[in-house]
């Protein structure tokens, strides 16, 4: 295999650059830029010169991790030399000419992957904490790298593996007094094994949701306040708000955080009957923002008329009275508020995480709990359950071996979940948004 080498630092001015190489020839590369390097003193920082043709590049610190104890399994080593493009660009360059090669993007936990050292769920979960913008998705992606989404998913595999071994037991031993496993055993650890992949499945929108963040689209008639809501929640000014109805004519998005949980919050244009062409095709395209919604605020006024079809259809909605310090509300609301004195916006907030994320926003506790957080979990999981039904319905037909095969096959999809796979295109999905370093 090759060595691979790549700068594991963002890009730009920064007190520290890291460039990470890994494989056979790790120590040997770093031997010949690194004055004085010892693979013999693992683990050890040392403040070496480093040289390329040119001659002195930087003093770095400099450390060996022999494998397979380190985090890809090979022999790896890392220069922690002055920040910035110049230097660590250098560096990497003369780990180059020494015969390493620059890495691909994720490829350092790709072999990670390969030889052990992690799973694939890790492996992701690796990635998720370094996009983590906020808090939950922070906290998700430690519990899945601590490995808890693995050991409920490979405890669940175990146990369908158990009900294949009771059918085969059954049809190794099929002539004594109906077999020596009861069917109704049998049955009953079929039905248990379906309401742990059925409970599995449910953690799927919470934790797909908690990953990539949910959509809170602000709608309502126009002049309602929606844009200095949006601008209010946000804490800067993204949308122009002036006193013109109509004045929003495209939809505005930006990413927050409510209550430490990820928000993708869209100020959409004023839904009313009329209007010119622009602001026709904006309401169009509100519409379409409220058809693909987590959840909407319905924003009412008391200056403004409101008119029953500029509620959407989503089922998690919340109506928010705005303008509360101009008047008190008129209609029926969840929530009064107020963007120029930020009255009700704490509230807000407050209420948006507790529909979008409860149970999990009113018990912390549960942060660590194992949850589905891809669309490749939740596949993998809906295969094994169809299997797991089909199963169910040879066994009742008296069909143990087709019964047994239908458990294997469950069993495999939920290895493939955890990332016992040699399918290249499973891995060049996962690792195609790594950075080059990681």
């Amino acid at each position: 295999m090759d060595t691979i080498a790549a700068i594991a630092t963002a890009p730009g001015p920064s007190a520290l650059g890291v460039v990470r190489l890994s494989g056979p020839e790790a120590f040997r590369v770093a031997a010949t830029i690194a004055q004085g390097f010892d693979a013999s003193r693992t683990r050890e920082v040392r403040l070496l010169t480093l040289r390329d043709a040119a001659g002195p590049i930087d003093r770095a610190l400099v450390t060996a991790f022999p494998g397979p104890a380190s985090f890809t399994g090979e022999d790896v080593v890392e220069f922690s030399c002055h920040g910035g493009a110049f230097t660590s660009s250098r560096v990497l360059s003369a780990c180059l000419a020494a015969g390493a090669r620059e890495a691909f993007a994720g490829e350092f936990t790709r072999r990670a992957v390969i030889n052990g050292k992690l799973d694939l769920l890790q492996a992701e979960a690796t990635g998720d904490l370094l996009m983590a913008t906020s808090p939950a998705q922070a906290a998700q992606a430690l519990a899945q790298l601590d490995g808890n989404l693995s050991r409920r998913i490979g405890a669940l595999r175990d146990t369908v593996l158990e009900a294949e071994a009771l059918l085969a037991y059954a049809i190794d031993f099929p002539e004594e007094d109906d077999g020596p496993v009861p069917a109704g055993k049998v049955e009953a650890a079929l039905g248990d094994i379906r309401d742990q992949l059925e409970a599995l499945l449910r953690t799927a929108a919470d934790g797909e949701r908690v990953r990539n963040g949910a959509l809170v689209v602000l709608t309502g008639p126009p002049n309602a306040g929606k844009s200095s809501l949006f601008n209010a929640l946000l804490g800067s000014d993204r949308a122009m708000v002036t006193a013109t109805a109509g004045t929003t004519r495209d939809a505005i998005e930006a990413d927050t955080t409510f209550e430490g949980y990820p928000v993708r919050l869209v100020d959409t244009a004023g839904i009313r009957e009329g209007g010119d062409h622009l602001e026709v095709l904006g309401m169009e395209r509100s519409r379409r923002w409220l058809t693909d919604a987590d959840l909407t605020i319905e924003c009412v006024a008391p200056d403004i008329e409101t008119s029953e079809r500029s509620f959407s259809a989503v089922s998690t909605r919340i109506v928010v009275a705005t303008k509360s310090d101009l008047s008190s509300p008129q209609n029926a609301c969840d929530l009064a508020v107020s963007a120029m004195t930020g009255s009700g916006l704490t509230e807000l907030r407050r209420l948006v995480a507790e529909r979008l994320f409860n149970p999990r926003s009113q018990s912390r506790g549960r942060a660590n709990e194992s949850m589905l957080t891809r669309e490749r979990h939740r596949d993998g999981v809906t295969r094994a359950l169809a299997e797991l039904s089909d199963a169910e319905v040879n066994q009742v037909a008296g069909e143990p071996v087709l019964a047994a095969s239908s458990l294997r096959r469950a069993a495999d999809a939920l290895m493939g979940v955890i990332g016992a796979t040699d399918r290249a295109d499973v891995f060049d999905r996962v690792f195609a948004g790594f950075c080059i370093g990681k």
